[in-house]
């Protein structure tokens, strides 16, 4: 069992997230700025009013846990680099007894098949490109810690376009830094089964100090 405090748990992700952990037993602390935004919670979590960009409230979270999930998201693309950057100031503070940080990411820095990212392929939405910066710069934000600064992390990208609340199949394959396709060459996966490929992650950890992706 770990000791797992999900940010953004009121949000479509992070409350997938909050309930595939706690129904695989693990402790599980939720928090959101706004704890009314909860539609619901599984038994034995606790639920937590908090900001992921506070120092103290972070600090406090990582203190007694083995992982930091960060799935909050936002129009002002600081919030991401400052998420990291507060997470990765508690853990630091903390030495080797320090949480890892899985990073709900984004999908916008993942690769097309000509090898350019899909943020900077002719046609991006604009609409989405403030959330797009945002995660990408998060994602340069942990590739840029030095070698042994002692950050465990792992970002894990949704598939660019086809990311939606769904089913929970209990099936995923994974990837690195290009989509995973389907045979009508496109990139899904449901929210839970997003979560479920998250949890199995920090169950059993296969992408430490890298980003990676998952679909059908």
């Amino acid at each position: 069992m770990s000791r797992i405090v999900v940010f953004g748990a009121a949000g479509k992700a992070g409350s997938r997230v909050v309930t595939e952990a706690a129904a695989r037993g693990h402790e599980v602390t939720a928090v959101a700025r706004d704890l009314t935004r909860m539609d619901s919670i599984p038994s034995g979590v606790r639920a937590v009013s908090g900001d992921v960009t506070d120092p103290d409230t972070v600090a406090a979270m990582a203190k007694d846990a083995d992982a930091l999930v960060l799935t909050v998201g936002g129009p002002d693309a600081r919030l991401y680099t400052d998420a990291v950057a507060t997470a990765a100031a508690a853990v630091r503070a903390l030495g080797p007894t320090g949480p890892r940080i899985l990073h709900m990411g984004g999908g916008a820095s993942l690769l097309n098949p000509e090898g350019v990212r899909f943020y900077d392929a002719p046609g991006f939405p604009e609409e989405f490109k403030p959330y797009a910066i945002g995660q990408i710069q998060a994602l340069d934000a942990y590739l840029a810690f030095p070698e042994g600064d002692g950050i465990s992390w792992t970002y894990l990208s949704p598939p660019p376009v086809h990311f939606a609340p769904g089913q929970r199949t209990g099936h995923y394959r994974t990837g690195l830094d290009h989509p995973v396709t389907g045979e009508d060459g496109q990139a899904r996966i449901s929210y839970e089964d997003y979560a479920l490929a998250l949890v199995d992650e920090i169950e059993n950890p296969r992408h430490l100090g890298r980003r990676f992706t998952v679909g059908y």
